[in-house]
């Protein structure tokens, strides 16, 4: 059974989207994660939250910095690899 493209969620690009906006989404799904990460260590620090919803989040975050460091990093191969071709 195939899953609906439309149910993934902000992973699947709209039609007539290309690799910006998946970049986009990613790099806003960084900022979002890291924000709420920064938000749990202030709620921690003043005694409103748990230390494990600290690190969940913090674990969050640091697993959507290292997606999209790998993302940067093909694109720079990708990028050198096409330099490299002879015209």
């Amino acid at each position: 059974m195939a899953a609906d493209p439309a149910a993934m969620g902000s992973q699947v690009a709209a039609p007539g989207g290309g690799f910006g906006d998946i970049l986009k989404t990613a790099m806003g799904d960084v900022m979002k994660t890291s924000k709420a990460a920064e938000g749990q260590m202030v709620a921690q620090a003043q005694g409103k939250a748990q230390l494990i919803d600290v690190v969940t989040a913090v674990s969050s975050a640091e697993q959507s910095l290292n997606t999209v460091m790998a993302i940067r990093d093909q694109v720079i191969s990708a990028y050198q690899e096409i330099m490299r071709m002879p015209i």
